[in-house]
């Protein structure tokens, strides 16, 4: 790292979350040894351990404890101890999928009633999830942090390796011995920063410095070879900026020969040519239609990924709106289409929904989310008797959902139904005291009932946690215009109107306060 301070990935191009940025499971999972989330939750956790465990890369460990505890030992060095995974004993696909659990970051869509804990050593990844990255044409040297699994499977070095073991059906307790895999050069109890560089180049030339290698010797020259101090990594593995993590440099794991870019090159504009799934070769469409899903929604803001998804979504008849019922009630909702969502809702019916589709909770709580997009619709529709079924059966499928239970409480409160508004509101707040936009509208419900003191209360509140949240400083305005306190009113406006010059509401009234 280059010791700058600056914020952490993700706060980039205006995406900045302040101090609420929430660490949900699959953040967690991977920084972290497997924690104990809350089920109808997006980040409460029962455990949070203090860092990585044994178990994340050997599997749960008690049997192989108790076996050893009653003297049942296995001399390792002949044979299998199947009461514990060794990575270094796994066949080379499955070793790398150990590895590739969280040093292969993408777009990861997890398969149907998976979740991001549920992988263990030894198991294949593609039966917990399929791992998606955009191809760009153009951008061959661009990469991500953690993207040393996906490029490593670039190189020649690795595609070759991979065939001859493919090819190789003799019994190997250590089958990784003849692949290449992270263990090659990696040894996980050992940190990079610890161990000798002569161990990555010795992982080079056990291939290309034998005689039989056609590649045994550098074609570069003698001089660059001194400067280089023989280091294979510096030339074929250069350090390089991830494009995703700020100040960071990182070892490019495409091993190659360097490439002089031309200027023809360097003037390219990279194509978008699909994308591809790194850890499974054939996956399902709905699979893939989720990834577009993701590609738009977590990573980048182009619809072409809303189009292509709708390629892998069909509709043309009631039962394809069914099978692919919440994957098109995220595609609508993507792309902001208020009556997509009400028509495929009524197209699938109601009662169907209900009581066939929005039953079950997930740890995912994908469920959840659909009846919240469907709420969410039906409220911007001005329809607030089905927005308050699907925002109740969201927060009943998550309960510990704090935005669910405050849309739900919103959508209470323009029936004027204050009383039970506020007790959802209430409830917000006991799960989390800093929700800001639940302290907004529980002032302005108190200031309906001309409760100044705890409208007040509430107001000063939510801007001691956001000092720029737009409808809390619109509200306190109200509060002072309400006390006729009118150049108070005027200072919370302008405050508004400088976090937003386009805020029209806040416009219109320093119009009305300044004339």
């Amino acid at each position: 790292q280059k010791g700058k301070w600056d914020l952490p990935p993700g706060f980039e191009h205006g995406s900045n979350s302040r101090f609420e940025r929430k660490i949900g499971l699959e953040c967690m999972s991977c920084h972290n040894a497997m924690p104990e989330l809350v089920a109808g939750s997006e980040n409460k956790f029962t455990e949070i351990p203090n860092g990585i465990s044994c178990e994340r890369c050997h599997g749960p460990g008690s049997l192989h404890v108790a076996q050893k505890e009653a003297g049942n030992i296995i001399d390792t060095a002949k044979y299998i101890d199947y009461s514990i995974v060794n990575p270094g004993k796994l066949s080379a696909d499955l070793q790398f999928d150990v590895c590739q659990r969280c040093h292969l970051q993408g777009n990861s869509v997890l398969m149907p009633s998976k979740s991001f804990v549920d992988f263990r050593p030894g198991m294949k990844l593609e039966d917990y999830m399929n791992v998606f990255m955009p191809k760009y044409k153009g951008a061959e040297n661009q990469f991500i942090m953690a993207s040393h699994a996906e490029r490593l499977k670039m190189s020649q070095c690795f595609l070759v390796s991979a065939e001859k073991v493919s090819k190789n059906r003799k019994p190997n307790i250590k089958p990784y011995k003849d692949a290449l895999t992270c263990v090659t050069c990696h040894n996980p109890h050992v940190s990079v920063k610890e161990t000798n560089s002569n161990n990555f180049n010795n992982a080079c030339t056990n291939c290309h410095g034998t005689e039989k290698s056609k590649l045994n010797k550098c074609s570069d020259t003698p001089q660059h070879l001194t400067a280089a101090k023989n280091n294979c990594v510096a030339c074929h593995m250069p350090n390089s900026g991830s494009i995703d993590i700020p100040h960071v440099t990182v070892h490019d794991h495409y091993i190659r020969k360097k490439k002089i870019n031309t200027g023809e090159e360097l003037a390219s504009v990279k194509k978008f040519m699909g994308l591809y799934c790194v850890n499974k070769k054939n996956p399902a469409p709905t699979i893939i239609a989720k990834a577009y899903l993701q590609q738009f929604e977590k990573f980048e803001h182009d619809p072409q990924f809303l189009d292509s998804a709708k390629k892998y979504l069909p509709e043309n008849t009631t039962k394809l709106v069914r099978a692919n019922f919440c994957d098109l009630i995220h595609y609508y909702f993507l792309k902001n289409n208020w009556g997509g969502i009400r028509n495929t809702t009524e197209r699938t019916e109601l009662s169907f929904v209900f009581d066939s589709i929005l039953i079950h909770p997930s740890i995912d709580n994908g469920n959840a989310w659909t009846a919240y997009r469907i709420g969410e619709a039906y409220f911007t529709l001005g329809d607030a008797l089905n927005a308050e079924k699907f925002y109740k059966k969201a927060v009943d499928l998550a309960p510990f959902y704090p935005a669910f239970r405050s849309k739900y409480a919103l959508t209470l409160a323009t029936q004027k139904k204050k009383f039970e508004a506020r007790t959802q509101y209430q409830m917000v707040l006991n799960q989390d005291p800093e929700f800001v936009s639940a302290l907004t509208n529980l002032g302005y419900l108190w200031l309906e009932e001309k409760n100044e003191i705890k409208a007040k209360l509430y107001y000063n509140k939510a801007l001691s946690l956001n000092p720029d949240d737009e409808q809390a400083l619109m509200n306190m305005a109200g509060l002072h215009i309400y006390r006729k306190e009118y150049m108070e009113a005027l200072k919370y406006i302008e405050r508004t109107l400088k976090v937003n010059s386009k805020n029209k509401q806040a416009q219109q009234l320093k119009l009305q306060l300044t004339y």
